[in-house]
């Protein structure tokens, strides 16, 4: 019995749940233990550089930092064992068949592009634009799960309820064991989020790329495994071999393309699949703590590290023209309590926490409203929701203070936009109607939207106005205003 891989399966099966379950969690109310920030606050490459970014130290840094040094005694165990989105990338290889073994030479030349993507994202980080977001693997795995999966999910799964129930008209046991699980399992509710298409097509161009070359990205693009792989050089538990016959078939199949034509391995891009012991037909291949370290680097395998350093180098001679103004104007509507535009950009990973915790779905991944650096980052779309006047769970589950923590009554005093009426289509204002919607729904106890009275042929007319010392921005009446297709009271940001 192949133990080991049975224990490394186990584990991937494991973690992703765990991972799933945790995002499947973040709804309002929050149901689950264990806050979704954690995962964030685990990667290192999401949490140094952004605390590199921003010039600060983000609460759990030190998690991301343990993560580091358990690379340096285990090597890549994470990226074999827990992380999700190389569980994913594994379960999609399985579909392929044969793994196409590279020769030496293609494996170290390509291998150099996750090095430079991570020199990339560690200078970007020095000169104060955080780039870790594009490509970490945990990010694209949670913005698959939350904006994806678990939308498609209880979707699916409500709608094959309600068909069976109603088809076979099964009101009785059935109908209950339906309604015990919408307020459980499906009690996440189904929402709409924009740009989701896209977020699917670039998760789906990653897992399935491990159908031409196994584990692709993770070989070749993945910055955090490059991270991981500068970590794991001089590990403790190292790969040895007794009698070896040099057959090849480890090579041959080792789904890292971390085993030389020597048979000697690159510690580095070893993720401890383990299937390497059993595919040896000599029984010679063990992994073992301490022992003769690996054979030296050729320095093909990986970008030297005085590239490396020369690259960070000069990224920290740039580092004080980090950019100093305030924010920008900002032409969307971030979330209250989100830090100043440039600061904001930098600091969100664009995790989707703070969208799928939302319980208006107000908030939304916006494309290129905020500019090319703000592509995927929240902002309010007051047509689809509002902010709701109690909630303050987005600034709660944020994982690097991009969005800050307020207390109820600090976040209900947070202006984060101002409405406007627009009286050319407002019904009281443009005929002779009335409808007073928008001052009934505001939620300001002392109402931000006010009503003037105006008498006329012995009827009386109220017309809403915005008082802009009162308005925080919610959207909450734009939100329910009657007239279509375009509101006639509209927030704006500041």
């Amino acid at each position: 019995m192949k133990k080991l891989i049975v224990s490394r399966r186990s584990s991937q099966i494991f973690f992703l749940s765990l991972f799933i379950y945790i995002l499947w969690s973040t709804a309002y109310p929050l149901q689950g233990i264990i806050r979704p920030n954690i995962i964030f606050k685990m990667d290192p490459l999401v949490t140094l550089f952004t605390a590199l970014s921003e010039r600060v130290i983000i609460p759990g840094i030190a998690l991301s930092i343990a993560m580091l040094a358990a690379a340096l005694i285990a090597g890549r165990i994470f990226c074999g064992w827990v992380c999700p989105l190389g569980s994913l990338i594994d379960g999609a290889g399985a579909l392929r068949g044969k793994i196409r073994a590279l020769p030496d030479g293609a494996n170290a030349a390509f291998r150099k592009v996750k090095y430079i993507i991570l020199g990339i994202i560690a200078a970007g980080a020095c000169v104060g634009i955080q780039l870790a977001w594009i490509l970490d693997p945990v990010g694209l795995a949670a913005r698959f799960v939350s904006l994806n999966l678990i939308p498609a999910a209880t979707m699916l799964t409500s709608g094959f309820f309600i068909f069976v129930i109603k088809t076979f008209r099964l009101y009785g046991p059935f109908y209950d064991f339906y309604r015990s699980l919408e307020s459980t399992v499906l009690g996440v509710k189904v929402y709409y989020f924009s740009h989701a298409a896209a977020i699917f097509l670039f998760f789906i161009v990653v897992v399935l790329s491990s159908l031409f070359v196994a584990r692709l990205w993770c070989r070749f693009v993945c910055p955090l495994g490059g991270l991981y792989a500068l970590s794991a050089r001089r590990p403790f538990l190292k790969r040895t071999l007794g009698e070896c016959t040099s057959c090849g078939i480890c090579k041959s199949r080792c789904r890292m393309g971390a085993i030389r034509d020597d048979m000697s391995y690159v510690p580095g891009e070893c993720i401890l699949c383990m299937d390497c012991i059993y595919d040896c037909p000599e029984r010679v291949t063990r992994f073992a703590w301490g022992g003769p370290g690996p054979k030296p680097s050729t320095g093909r395998d990986r970008m030297s590290r005085r590239q490396f350093l020369f690259l960070l180098g000069s990224a920290l001679v740039m580092s004080g023209f980090k950019r100093g103004e305030p924010g920008r104007v900002r032409n969307v509507i971030r979330p209250p309590g989100a830090l100043a535009e440039n600061d904001f950009v930098d600091r969100c990973v664009r995790c989707g926490n703070c969208m799928k915790v939302c319980p208006t779905n107000v908030i939304q991944p916006v494309l290129l409203q905020a500019g090319l650096r703000g592509v995927w980052t929240p902002a309010l779309i007051p047509e689809i929701g509002y902010c709701e006047y109690n909630c303050t769970l987005c600034g709660d589950i944020c994982p690097t203070g991009a969005i800050r923590r307020l207390p109820v009554p600090v976040k209900q005093a947070t202006k984060i936009g101002v409405a406007r009426v627009d009286k050319g289509r407002c019904i009281p204002w443009s005929s002779d109607n009335n409808c007073i919607v928008c001052e009934e729904q505001c939620p300001v106890p002392d109402k931000a939207i006010k009503l003037f009275e105006e008498s006329a042929g012995g009827r009386r007319k109220f017309k809403p106005y915005v008082d802009d010392g009162l308005c925080i921005g919610c959207g909450t009446c734009q939100n329910k205003c009657p007239v279509r297709p375009v509101r006639a009271i509209r927030v704006k940001p500041l």
